[in-house]
């Protein structure tokens, strides 16, 4: 039994798969992390192995990851052995997630250009190429974090909301923000895809992230949402290792 581990900076999310089948999946705080791990280890039958993507991972938990794995635990980084090439010139700087999405566009395309559009915090868009080279991408503030800055970074300007409503011209302040923080991603995100389209053939298009189910319906291109897109790809790291040794 394969169990990944995406940790962010306040939530984490964790997969249960059965060799490439995802099974439950969990979105706990941080702070409850090793209590559902141990749970989901505890109620398992046969060996576990465990993936992680973190931001950190506390000496609490890498010393439960350890007692309850089965082989010692992999941690996603650069470094790791991985089924693409990176091109990326400062590899340690990439974020393990970063690196899980595109290993989920890899297992989901192999072969073909795939263009990974993540919105959370951040909009990270990173092309994989199809002779299995990521190259890079580009990296864009999320939407909350285009409202929060209009709110934090003026005097008068009030912290807004996302709505599944807006319209392109706004009457009041309110809608005005939600108009331009809103309207200006999508129209970012139509640009990238189209851009990227024009520079390489058959280009499949992968969403995903906290705001990825939002925005997909509203652009203006076919994409694919993968919610636990970073957990596939988490698992499909840890397979991949398991073969190769």
């Amino acid at each position: 039994m394969n169990i990944a581990v995406d940790i962010g900076n306040s939530w984490s999310k964790i997969g249960i798969f059965n060799g490439s089948l995802k099974g439950e999946v969990l979105r706990v705080g941080n702070s409850t992390v090793s209590d559902h791990i141990t749970r989901i280890a505890d109620r398992q039958q046969g060996p576990c192995r465990f993936v992680i993507s973190a931001v950190g991972v506390d000496n609490r938990l890498a010393d439960r990851l350890a007692e309850l794995s089965d082989t010692d635990p992999l941690y996603v980084t650069a470094s790791a052995n991985l089924p693409f090439t990176i091109g990326y010139k400062s590899p340690d700087t990439l974020g393990s997630d970063r690196i899980a999405a595109v290993a989920g566009a890899y297992n989901k395309f192999p072969g073909m250009n795939v263009l990974v559009i993540d919105a959370g915090t951040a909009v990270t868009y990173d092309i994989l190429r199809s002779d299995s080279v990521w190259p890079g991408g580009s990296i864009s503030p999320g939407m909350r974090t285009r409202f929060m800055s209009l709110n934090i970074f003026t005097e008068k300007l009030p912290l807004v909301e996302s709505s599944n409503t807006w319209e392109i011209t706004g009457n009041d302040t309110v809608s005005a923000i939600r108009s331009g923080v809103q309207s200006g991603l999508i129209f970012e995100i139509n640009e990238y895809i189209r851009t990227f389209k024009n520079k390489y053939k058959e280009l499949k298009v992968l969403v995903t992230g906290g705001d990825g189910s939002f925005l997909a319906d509203k652009l203006s291109h076919e994409t694919t949402v993968a919610p636990d897109l970073v957990l596939e790809g988490l698992n499909h790291i840890l397979n991949y290792n398991v073969k190769q040794a």
